[in-house]
């Protein structure tokens, strides 16, 4: 059994950690959020420690480092995006592993700061990329590598997940803190693209606002056309109508590949990856770190050259 904390208790990501760290076999010991709605904790580690205060966590952290059978292991970091490069530091300086959600950090300069951070520790960064574990997914990926290597593929992804008003005054619609939607909601789909199709050779914002952006990227072997939302505005009547709020599709040469289910389990998928040795390191978050850095900082170009065919409504 391993040992393991989590930063960001409150948050809705952090019951797919909890899941993860019981289905896996593991000890949840200390959790943090400054909220106290953390009741869902008694449904995994109701005997775990929870604090509010970051300072009485720290010394409660740094007290099992020194109890022998209590240090921790992990340290699971489920935080808003701007504070997951101090809390990464924070758990290799306890001698703990860190597994951080996405975006690990917002900048690439970033990266390259937390890359030395980890030599000087000897510790290990993981971060989760769940969309490389999906059977569909990992599928398409054999499907391309089967391929003619001359062929470029066109492909259109589209997500809208429906957001409420709460999170246009939440740290979300913070572009300093979120890094922005096409970051805080897109970038596992651009991992999972360059991890199939190869490098970025072309980056084209055709739209960027709050609650939107779209573009085009030219990859090593495709053409991409994206579009991510968070309007519901944008979510099309078929799906209202069926009183649903997201919509995720991805067509690959105008074939659609179904990745709408298999979500529920691909945490517990990255935590048995990661006990065993086999996470996702830090060097293979650049390339789509890099990415969504681009995509926030480029001027829009409108509705010109390749654009995203939804755009046209």
């Amino acid at each position: 059994m391993k040992n393991f904390a989590l930063i960001g208790a409150a948050g809705y990501i952090a019951v797919r950690h909890m899941k993860a760290i019981k289905e896996t076999e593991n000890r949840l010991i200390a959790c943090l959020d400054k909220f106290d709605s953390v009741g869902i904790i008694d449904s995994y580690f109701p005997e775990a420690d929870f604090f509010t205060e970051f300072e009485r966590f720290d010394r409660h952290i740094d007290k099992l480092r020194r109890t022998e059978n209590k240090h921790i292991d992990y340290v699971s970091i489920c935080t808003p995006n701007y504070l997951h490069d101090s809390h990464i530091r924070f758990a290799l300086k306890q001698g703990a592993e860190a597994i951080c959600e996405k975006p690990m950090v917002l900048n690439p300069w970033n990266v390259e700061a937390l890359s030395d951070f980890e030599k000087e520790t000897g510790g290990k960064i993981n971060n989760i990329l769940q969309l490389r574990l999906h059977p569909s997914i990992i599928a398409l990926k054999k499907k391309v590598e089967q391929a003619d290597k001359d062929t470029i593929f066109d492909i259109d992804l589209t997500y809208f997940t429906a957001r409420g008003n709460w999170y246009f005054t939440s740290w979300k619609a913070d572009l300093n803190k979120s890094g922005g939607v096409a970051t805080n909601i897109g970038v596992h789909f651009y991992d999972m693209l360059i991890w199939i199709f190869g490098d970025v050779k072309k980056n084209i914002v055709h739209v960027s606002e709050a609650k939107k952006a779209a573009g085009f990227l030219q990859l090593e072997r495709a053409r991409v056309r994206w579009f991510l939302s968070v309007d519901y505005n944008d979510i099309p009547n078929e799906i209202k109508a069926k009183g649903q709020r997201t919509f995720r599709s991805i067509k690959v040469q105008g074939e659609e590949i179904e990745f709408s289910g298999g979500f529920t389990d691909l945490h517990t998928l990255s935590y048995k990856k990661i006990l065993e040795g086999e996470g996702y390191g830090i060097d293979e978050i650049r390339p789509s770190l890099q990415t969504v850095y681009d995509i926030r900082n480029a001027k829009p170009i409108g509705l010109k050259g390749d654009y995203h065919p939804l755009l046209k409504n």
